[in-house]
């Protein structure tokens, strides 16, 4: 009987842990599931947040949860869908970082680790015990890699801007009224 790699065990459970709480997650932004608003209810929250255009910031959160979280889940394309759950998550941090870093007094410090753990399982790989293993690696190579984060990090960078951006105009015309 084989010996189980406790590297590749370690790995599953990261994934599995991480990928349902992310899919969970974004399946309330997507379908209204486990409480949560979906697209119609989101769509507003990205509005009310300065996030424009609302509906696809809605969805393409959603979507980089709730897909990096199955993909990771089951550890197939773990490059791509860790770096889709990482700039998912940099959105979601962007939203808390007023608040400050504790989750307690609503900052940032649950999408950061979600964002981290997600980017650390993309870069590590999904290990023996996954899909990405079972199909021969052909969605997890190196230039996956690169080019996944480099589109994630661009991705961030883009709603952030964006958001900031309307943030700043709303901010100049309430000092107009007043």
């Amino acid at each position: 009987m084989a010996c189980l790699n406790r590297r590749d065990l370690g790995l599953l459970v990261l994934r599995a842990g991480t990928g349902a709480v992310l899919a969970a997650h974004g399946s309330q932004k997507l379908l209204g599931w486990f409480g949560g608003g979906g697209v119609e209810g989101t769509t507003a929250a990205m509005e009310a947040m300065g996030f424009h255009p609302p509906k696809h910031s809605a969805v393409a959160a959603g979507l980089g949860e709730t897909g990096g979280g199955v993909l990771l889940a089951l550890g197939l394309a773990t490059p791509a869908a860790g770096a889709a759950a990482a700039g998912a998550m940099a959105g979601a941090v962007a939203v808390h970082a007023p608040a400050g870093f504790f989750a307690q007094g609503g900052g940032y410090e649950y999408p950061a680790f979600l964002g981290f753990a997600a980017a650390a399982i993309g870069l590590a790989g999904a290990g023996d015990y996954s899909l990405d293993h079972a199909t021969g690696h052909v969605l997890d190579k190196p230039w996956v890699v690169a080019l996944a984060f480099l589109g994630s990090a661009a991705a961030a960078a883009v709603v952030v801007g964006k958001r900031a951006k309307a943030q700043g105009a709303a901010a100049a015309g309430e000092s107009d009224e007043d």
